[in-house]
């Protein structure tokens, strides 16, 4: 499996957006999934949006629900992470992975997406810091 490259991180303050991007020059994206999650030194990695195959749903952890947005451009065979009004508990390491498919479930009160079984490799970055 190939591991998908990510850029557009950096730091901005609280309320700042950014964009982040996935892609890959070695297949079409347009048959995988895309999970996008992020990771604190300490912590265990997040699932955050996940946008499908079959019918280009789009996942979100309640976490960033509402001041994330996923799209998948496929002329450029690239998917976004759109972040806006960022906060310092956005502050964190960002990558993606393809993965056959979305999934989403409720745990402890709280809506997360879910990487399968099948979930590739996690890219290297990028790093997003939000701070004043």
């Amino acid at each position: 499996q190939v591991q998908l490259v990510e850029s557009g991180g950096g730091q901005v303050q609280p309320g700042g957006s950014l964009r982040l991007s996935c892609t890959t020059s070695k297949f079409s994206l347009e048959g995988y999934a895309i999970v996008w999650s992020r990771q604190v030194p300490g912590k265990a990695r997040e699932g955050i949006s996940c946008i499908d195959t079959r019918d280009e749903s789009i996942y979100y952890s309640d976490s960033v629900k509402g001041h994330f947005t996923l799209s998948r451009y496929n002329a450029k065979n690239t998917v976004y992470l759109q972040m806006y009004n960022l906060k310092t508990a956005d502050h964190a390491l960002y990558s993606c992975a393809t993965d056959m498919i979305c999934a989403w479930s409720v745990i402890a009160g709280h809506g997360h997406v879910l990487p399968s079984s099948q979930i590739g490799p996690w890219g290297q970055g990028p790093q997003v810091t939000v701070d004043s």
